[in-house]
């Protein structure tokens, strides 16, 4: 009898080791089923393509400074660019990224995953910004401009670029700061401050002013911002990439031989007014410092933005003996030179007649 309770025992301790073997395999299993199906969903979250874009279109997301999550998950949900915000939310969660958005302007491509977007946010990979100004007469437009596609205000540019340590700093003065700008197309970053911004044109007017210009200054007998200011009249008076640095040339001669220079253009820039088609005496007898008619020498600085064509048409002039110059009575865009205010007085008369045959007042 104590044989057969002892098999019995047996089994039955058997039997309960089993049944803990089972339990422990389906929790385990349930553990796998359970972690993979979490696994796959964080996996998912983070790595499926998430955001929408129209094809052709692009979109971009503007992050301000301190900006909370709330509102950038605002912003992608107000322009549709989510497939599915519970992933956003969940990739946002997995990489705890909700309180260390940095500020910038960021492109969304189509198809775009979660976690690319978030580090993109983290990191602040911005996306760059062109930037180009040309064809500017005053700081207000160059202002407008500049800042068009930035967080940066034109009324925070202009004031950085009329301070005292700003311009001091420079070596420059109200009327000749604008000779660091030079045309061209910039990349910058949407959060760009006006001093930062106004350092990058600093460095880009080193890169322009090479030794080769430079060296050029001597010969032209001017100053870097005499000859942008120079250069600005010129192209004022011509677009004419071949006539440039032939009416640089004549200014030169004026200015080299104490002749008042007597620009159109400068009088315009006086009265403020660039749709003057005929100057007339009233015109002539505006008082400023730009009218070249009343005051000698260079005006205190450029009337436009100079090209760097003009810049270069100025460093590149043309030597000859004119003194005189006159719009062509065809209207090309060209002019008439001379040498003698005779035939200057000719080409004037030439002129004057064109302009009344035309009824141009």
């Amino acid at each position: 009898m104590a044989k057969k309770s002892n098999v019995k025992d047996k089994n039955k301790k058997n039997s309960r080791n089993n049944s803990l073997i089972h339990k422990i395999l389906i929790s385990l299993a349930l553990f796998l089923i359970i972690g993979g199906t979490l696994g796959g969903y964080i996996a998912y979250s983070l790595f499926s393509p998430n955001i929408s874009v129209e094809d052709g279109k692009k979109e971009y997301l503007l992050v301000y400074e301190n900006e909370c999550y709330d509102n950038i998950l605002s912003q992608l949900e107000s322009k549709n660019l989510l497939k599915s915000v519970i992933t956003f939310k969940t990739a946002s969660w997995i990489l705890n990224s909700k309180k260390v958005f940095k500020p910038g302007r960021y492109q969304l491509s189509n198809e775009m995953n979660n976690l690319t977007l978030i580090r993109n946010l983290i990191y602040g990979r911005q996306t760059p910004i062109s930037i180009s100004f040309n064809n500017v007469r005053t700081k207000e437009i160059l202002a407008e401009r500049i800042t068009k596609k930035l967080k940066l205000t034109k009324e925070e540019f202009l004031q950085e670029l009329n301070s005292a340590s700003t311009l001091d700093n420079l070596g420059l003065n109200k009327n000749t700061i604008v000779c660091l700008f030079i045309p061209n197309t910039y990349e910058v970053y949407w959060d760009i401050t006006a001093e930062e911004l106004i350092d990058r044109m600093k460095k880009e007017y080193d890169k322009f002013w090479t030794d080769e210009r430079t060296d050029k200054l001597l010969e032209v007998g001017l100053t870097k911002e005499e000859v942008s200011t120079l250069a600005s009249i010129v192209e004022e008076e011509t677009k004419k990439a071949d006539e440039q640095p032939v009416v640089a040339g004549l200014y030169l001669n004026r200015i080299h031989k104490n002749i008042p220079l007597q620009a159109d253009p400068t009088v315009k820039f006086a009265v403020q007014d660039f749709s003057l088609r005929r100057i007339y005496k009233k015109h002539l007898e505006y008082d400023s410092p730009y009218n070249t008619y009343k005051y000698a020498g260079l005006p205190p600085g450029p009337i436009r933005i100079p090209s760097i064509q003009a810049i270069d048409a100025v460093l590149n002039f043309k030597n000859h003996n004119y003194i005189y110059m006159c719009a062509k009575e065809d209207f090309s865009g060209y002019h008439n030179f001379a040498t003698t205010y005779k035939e200057h007085q000719d080409n004037a008369e030439k002129y004057r007649r064109a302009l009344n045959r035309r009824g141009i007042r």
